[in-house]
Parts: structure tokens; C-alpha cells; sequence
């Protein structure tokens, strides 16, 4: 099998795997319950939060624990939209955010607040210019994506960030799932507030994620009981996950510094493979992240291509996992300006540390065998 759909889902590391059952097994005691096993649970449950604050380079309370990207989204957004709606009710975010962010700001317009969606480039990347320019007196929430999850363009969140600092009244959140692990990006003093990460898609389990949130920014909690997770998400916390996920973290952090360059190289013969294949159009641009490729074939259904390969034990995918059964066009390639065909036959290989370049060769070998196949049977 070759498994090239990283950005939908990855594979949990066997030493996540191990973490969460070890903990399932020894430390299945509630951490808010008064006795030893419960004081032991509370004791793996602060180191986990030490340990993810050392890797992230911020403080042990600006960490919340969360079931993974949406629920950190909604918890971001809607957490400020709720505390801070007397000081304002206008969000700025781009027309190529994740379904988690959109359909949220989307709910946020049918009560009231103003949502103002930044278009982007032909590259998928939002104007600096636009972001400060949408700005007003009521706006109290910038949220932009890192990395889009389809098309791998990154956005300039550092300068983005400067600009947030400008304006002291506002919150800036950075949807961060397609990025962490594979595109550094600094918290502490970056104008940043709020970040997303989620465990499933660095090699950790479903269910698994947490909310950055720097000091002093004010959330409404959208679950309320036990005041668990400094108040911000109450609920019995998992624990097995929340170990797992922190291990996740770390083994990714160690293989963004230390096979980084091999994620480039397979990015590299991936394009070069496929501008050797007729009537593909690649649609990541050059400086986009190295562990997504989009690509459209005009004339062909992706899902045809994608069943095809299926059937040869290669997995691929076409838009946001989300939004793939959904048979319209890529939403996020038509806000670049792209044709309907070439939108409507978008592909999306995503790869992981774990890929190699027989993977690439084997899919690149196979895909061109699958669009001779069906050219013919097309007559």
C-alpha cells in the first residue's frame, strides 16, 4: 500500500499507540477525583502540559487540551466572538479557510456579526494590505490559516501577526493543522493569540488536539461543568490522549528538524513526475508547503482517477478531506481564480515523513498508466 492522503489523516506513530494504552491500563483514574489514583492522573495529566508547553516554547496555562482542529476552531472563534461581541461583532478571515472556520463564521453572520472573507492570489495566498485594510473599530478576530490543507499555499503569518500587535483591541488566531510539524511557526511574541493544532493529522490519534491561548485573551467556554482545562473546556479530561498527543508532538518536531530536506526532495520528483505526464496542471505553487501537491487532469473525473488507483493500493485524495464527498468543484481553487475544469479535476497527493521515493515513482508510474486506460475507453 502507498498511502499519499497525510493531510486527511496519518498513520499514529506505534509509539503513540503504545503511550495511549500504557496510560489507558495504569492511569485510568479520573484527575479531578481526591484520591491516589486520581492525584496520580492529575500528576501525568500536568506533566503532559509541561511537556507540550517545553515543546510549543510557551507557558503551561496558555495550553488547553481539545478533541482536535474543529473543536479548537469553533473554541477560538466563537469563544471571542461571544466574550468581546459589546466591544464589536466584525471577524476578518479569507475565502479559503477550513469548513471548521468558515461554516463557524457562517453561523456567527446568522446571529448578527459581520464577516468580512479576504480573497486571495492565483497562489492562494491573502493580501498583508487586505488584512489591514479590512481592519475597523469594531473588528475583535483575525483568523487565518497557516497552511491550506488543499492547495498547501502558506500564508504570511508573521506579518499578519505584526499587524495584530498594532492593534491591541483585536484577537488574531492561526488555524495551525496543516502546518504544524512540517512549517515552523513561532508563538511567543508573534502577535499570534490563538493556534490550532490537531494530533491526528501529525501521526497521533482522532480525537486529539489543543488550543493555543495566549495570556490574557478572554474566551466564552463553549462547554461548561467541572472547570476543567483552566475553565476554557470542561469535561473529564482524557488522558491517554492528551499523553499520546504530547508524544505525537515531540516525535514530529524531531523529524521537522531533522528530515525536513527529505520532504523537499520527495516534493521535488513529485512535480517533476508529473509535468512528464500530458494534460496535467500543477496547482501548489513553487513556494508552497512541501507536503502537499495539488494537481487537476481537465477531462477527468477525480474520482474516477481515484478509485482507479484505489484498485492498485494507492491512496490519494481530491479536496479537504471534510468536503471530499461533496462532487462540486474545489471551492478553495475557484478563490484563485482557477478555470471550472481545472477545479472541477483537482487531485491531492499529501505526503508524510514517512513516504519515500519508490512511493513516488510507483504512484507517478501508475497514474500515468490509469490516464492512458481511461483516455482510451473515452475513445
Amino acid at each position: 500500500m502507498i498511502y499519499l492522503d497525510n493531510s486527511a489523516t496519518t498513520r499514529p506513530y506505534s509509539e503513540v499507540i503504545d503511550t495511549f494504552k500504557q496510560v489507558s491500563e495504569k492511569f485510568y483514574g479520573n484527575p479531578s477525583s481526591i484520591h491516589r489514583f486520581g492525584n496520580e492522573a492529575e500528576r501525568l495529566l500536568i506533566k503532559a502540559k509541561q511537556q507540550a508547553s517545553n515543546l510549543l516554547e510557551v507557558s503551561e496555562n496558555e495550553i488547553v487540551f481539545t478533541s482536535g482542529g474543529t473543536e479548537g476552531n469553533n473554541t477560538a472563534i466563537k469563544g471571542i466572538a461571544f466574550a468581546h461581541q459589546n466591544r464589536g461583532k466584525h471577524i476578518i478571515t479569507s475565502q479559503i479557510e477550513h469548513p471548521s472556520v468558515l461554516e463557524t463564521c457562517k453561523a456567527l453572520e446568522n446571529i448578527g456579526y459581520i464577516v468580512t472573507y479576504l480573497p486571495v492570489n492565483s497562489h492562494g495566498v491573502v493580501s498583508v494590505e487586505d488584512v489591514e485594510a479590512a481592519i475597523t473599530k469594531e473588528t475583535i478576530l483575525i483568523s487565518i490559516m497557516h497552511v491550506n490543507n488543499e492547495l498547501g499555499s502558506i500564508q504570511p503569518i508573521e506579518a499578519i501577526g505584526s499587524i495584530a500587535k498594532k492593534h491591541p483591541k483585536l484577537f488574531f488566531h492561526v488555524d495551525h493543522v496543516q502546518g504544524f510539524g512540517k512549517i515552523p511557526l513561532k508563538l511567543q511574541d508573534s502577535g499570534i493569540d490563538m493556534c490550532t493544532v490537531s494530533g491526528h493529522k501529525i501521526n497521533g490519534l482522532k480525537g486529539t488536539g489543543l488550543l493555543y491561548i495566549k495570556k490574557k485573551t478572554k474566551l466564552f467556554p463553549l462547554l461548561h461543568g467541572g472547570n476543567q482545562e483552566i475553565g476554557y473546556r470542561s469535561g473529564t479530561e482524557n488522558l491517554a490522549g492528551i499523553v499520546s498527543l504530547v508524544k505525537a508532538i515531540r516525535l514530529n518536531l524531531e523529524k521537522q528538524n531533522s528530515d525536513c530536506e527529505k520532504l523537499i526532495q520527495l516534493n521535488k520528483e513529485l512535480r517533476k513526475c508529473l509535468e512528464t505526464i500530458k494534460g496535467i496542471v500543477i496547482n501548489t505553487p513553487t513556494n508552497g508547503a512541501h507536503h502537499i501537491l495539488n494537481f487537476s487532469i481537465p477531462g477527468y473525473k477525480p474520482e474516477v482517477i481515484i478509485h482507479a488507483l484505489g484498485e492498485k493500493g494507492i491512496y490519494i485524495s481530491t479536496k479537504s478531506a471534510c468536503s471530499s464527498k461533496q462532487p462540486d468543484k474545489s471551492t478553495i481553487l475557484a478563490a484563485c481564480g482557477l478555470s471550472d475544469e481545472v477545479s472541477k479535476s483537482a487531485l491531492r497527493v499529501s505526503l508524510s515523513f514517512e513516504n519515500n521515493l519508490d512511493d513516488i515513482d510507483k504512484f507517478c508510474t501508475s497514474l500515468d498508466t490509469v490516464i492512458k486506460q481511461l483516455s482510451e475507453v473515452m475513445g
